[in-house]
């Protein structure tokens, strides 16, 4: 056990490296385009060119620009934008990072909890209406674009119905943090957690419902009837365990997903400054030291999902840990 954590640690840590590699050859070693005037942005003036030339080492090997550049990126954290007046890059993503944790992490919690009661009890009395209707319920949540349900719970919460007794708690657009106002940071985020999990409620309660009938067939479910054991607990101590393999590989990639940037259209709906956000207008003004910083972000968040997801395999099904 302590061997395969140790392995899958440094498989994390060697992939880690080759993303930084590639993404740093992707956006600074391009055959036939100039890093420098990538960086140093629009219109920009021979003397910034030349600050920057020398600032990021473009005038040396590649090596050496790697080097400065993860440097800049993850050691000094002086990573510039010359696009956004001179603005440094690592602390407007470390800025917008808990606003995009703080969202995906609610919605997270709600999807969970909510797929896995559906799912299982649309398992337990598959064939019937309670089954028909948990599903139909799924597919329609899985059906609506989180941009128009955003809206349309703005729209009833913000504009047509806030002044009633049912929303006049909601306060206005955007985030509050934490540490300032916990009751105003759950205020905040409690609709756009809502926003964000239906879709992941809809598709991981009928992944899990049918991971769950699919097992019920399985040799050691019939071992477990035939001792006697009554059938809600063979279904949550001995299937869930089983099932919720496949729910585990699609959480972590979702969650980290939705925390590197996949939360865009959830953050503008609701004016959130995430990380989504922030990407978007990196793109929009070709920021490219921003793009960068953000692009690294989200690739850290799925490598290291992908490991926890591997680890926790090791604690749901002692077969995979036979086979490290």
């Amino acid at each position: 056990m302590a061997m395969a954590i140790v392995r899958r640690l440094g498989q994390t840590l060697f992939v880690l490296f080759g993303i930084s590699v590639l993404i740093f050859l992707v956006f600074f070693a391009t055959p036939g385009s100039d890093p420098t005037a990538r960086i140093a942005g629009r219109n920009a003036s021979p003397e910034t060119m030349a600050r920057v030339r020398v600032e990021y080492g473009f005038d040396r090997p590649l090596p050496v620009q790697y080097w400065r550049m993860m440097e800049k990126l993850f050691v000094t954290r002086d990573l510039t934008s010359y696009v956004n007046r001179g603005e440094k890059v690592v602390p407007e993503v470390l800025q917008a990072a808990p606003v995009t944790l703080s969202l995906v992490s609610g919605a997270a919690v709600i999807w969970v909890a909510a797929s896995v009661a559906m799912g299982t009890l649309a398992a337990a009395l598959r064939g019937g209406w309670v089954d028909r209707g948990l599903m139909m319920l799924g597919l329609v949540g899985i059906s609506i674009p989180v941009f128009w349900l955003g809206q349309v719970v703005n729209l009833v919460t913000q504009s047509r119905y806030h002044e009633t007794w049912l929303f006049s708690w909601v306060p206005g657009l955007g985030y509050v943090p934490f540490s300032q106002d916990p009751l105003g940071w759950f205020r905040a985020l409690v609709l756009p957690w809502i926003t964000l999990a239906v879709l992941f409620v809809g598709l991981y309660s009928r992944v899990l419902r049918a991971d769950l009938v699919a097992t019920q067939a399985e040799d050691f479910m019939r071992t477990a009837r035939a001792k006697g054991l009554s059938p809600a607990r063979v279904l949550l101590a001995h299937g869930l365990r089983t099932s919720m393999i496949s729910f585990v590989s699609l959480f972590g990639l979702d969650f980290a997903q939705l925390v590197g940037g996949g939360a865009l259209l959830t953050e503008v709906v609701f004016g959130l400054q995430g990380v989504g956000r922030l990407t978007y207008q990196a793109l929009a003004n070709l920021d490219l030291p921003l793009i960068m910083a953000t692009v690294m972000y989200s690739a850290v968040f799925v490598v290291i999902a992908n490991a926890v997801v591997d680890l926790l395999y090791l604690l749901l099904d002692p077969r995979v840990r036979d086979g490290y």
